[in-house]
């Protein structure tokens, strides 16, 4: 849902629900779960060493190309 305000004024008011209801609540969850669904990232399990950070980065590399081949994660140009 989009809003337009005509003022920053109303805008502010408009941004705390002071008196949620159980529809709010259901909302606030339903947008919650559909956040963990767009961001499912899969953190491989276990502790890793590295000898160098080097080795450390690439690792962090070839992980974050397989989280976007899977459209897990969004490419990001460093």
């Amino acid at each position: 849902m989009i809003k337009k305000y005509k003022s920053f004024e109303e805008a502010r008011q408009d941004q705390w629900e002071m008196n949620p209801d159980q529809a709010y609540y259901r909302r606030a969850f339903e947008f919650l779960e559909f956040m963990r669904e767009l961001t499912q990232v899969k953190i491989p399990p276990g502790v890793y060493k590295f000898k160098t950070i080097e080795e450390a980065q690439a690792h962090r590399a070839t992980w974050k190309r397989r989280q976007v081949i899977d459209g897990v994660y969004k490419h990001e140009d460093e």
